[in-house]
């Protein structure tokens, strides 16, 4: 195979800046949470953001890069304008190591897709995400060849907030598991879940592996103890994993069960842990790890990507898993 993992999801530019309390309350930024804004905003904020880095983002995205580091064979499915934000892009993921099959589009009705990320001296993370034209993805932007020759694909939940992107994500499954390979899914966040139910309890049934928190699993059962969850997920699906925020992360695989201990690690900044939880996980997954090793590598490698801002590694991950005794 020409790739150990493949990815499709929302191809969005962080666009990271330090500000003051002062500058949240003129900018009426709601703290420490995540919003969508339109594209007037989105202009607004980004031209009053003042010193700021730009970084290729987004959950799967992220991932890759995660995988990437860690030497495998990554490739990332989405879309992006020819514009500066949309061609910056495309070159820090393929500078970072993962091909980027679909160049930018030229005749783009709307502009690359951005996330400001206003983090203030607490360490708190204000984001005001623009989705633009990575919301966009469909059928028509999966490369055959590339999901023909992919041991592993790996979905972001938050496409199917689209039917085009519904359609992207069977397309690419439908191929990827044609061709011998694996295709599983990150639930992506409790309210993905809630609005699309339905068709998430159909892909556990359906994928070789699902991959969501506590809060996303007792949302995707409706209930609220996560034991009931954790059953009837496993029962669904041949493999499940439940990352709990500083707890053991629970994997089962049929009658294989792990429970992987979780070293507590003072945050600097939390975010990216789930998406680097994924990239190690997958990891061991793709080079024939068990389970609880698999589990390890992914704690190890969200444990290095909390320890400092951006929610991508900084270090090299194959090291840290040395030292860990998990190659």
């Amino acid at each position: 195979m020409k790739y150990d993992v493949i990815a499709i999801g929302n191809a969005v530019m962080d666009v990271i800046a330090p500000v003051d309390e002062y500058f949240l309350s003129e900018m009426a930024i709601q703290k420490g949470i995540m919003q969508l804004v339109e594209l007037e905003r989105a202009e607004m904020l980004y031209h009053a953001m003042g010193e700021h880095r730009q970084i290729p983002g987004g959950s799967v995205a992220n991932t890759m890069a995660g995988c990437s580091n860690l030497g495998l064979k990554t490739a990332f499915i989405g879309k992006v304008a020819d514009d500066a934000v949309g061609r910056a892009y495309v070159e820090g993921t393929e500078a970072a190591g993962t091909h980027c099959p679909n160049a930018p589009e030229r005749e783009a009705r709307l502009p690359s897709s951005r996330s400001m990320i206003f983090v203030s001296r607490d360490g708190e993370r204000s984001m005001n995400t623009y989705l633009g034209i990575s919301s966009e993805v469909g059928p028509k932007d999966v490369p055959e060849d590339v999901c023909n020759e992919a041991r592993i694909l790996f979905l972001e939940g938050y496409l199917y907030d689209k039917d085009k992107g519904k359609q992207a994500f069977e397309t690419a499954a439908r191929l990827t598991r044609n061709a011998g390979g694996m295709a599983g899914i990150a639930l992506s966040d409790p309210f993905c879940v809630d609005r699309h139910r339905g068709d998430f309890r159909k892909l556990v049934k359906e994928l070789d592996y699902v991959i969501g928190n506590e809060h996303e699993w007792k949302s995707l059962y409706q209930t609220d103890d996560l034991s009931t969850a954790l059953e009837k997920a496993a029962g669904d699906s041949g493999l499940i994993v439940c990352t709990r925020s500083g707890h053991d992360v629970a994997i089962v695989r049929g009658n294989d069960h792990a429970q992987v201990p979780v070293k507590e690690v003072k945050p600097v900044d939390a975010t990216g842990a789930g998406d680097q939880f994924a990239a190690g996980f997958l990891y061991g997954l793709a080079t024939g790890k068990d389970l609880a090793t698999s589990g390890r590598m992914g704690c190890v490698a969200a444990g290095e990507v909390i320890s400092h801002y951006g929610a991508r590694p900084e270090t090299d991950l194959k090291e840290l898993f040395r030292k860990e005794g998990l190659l």
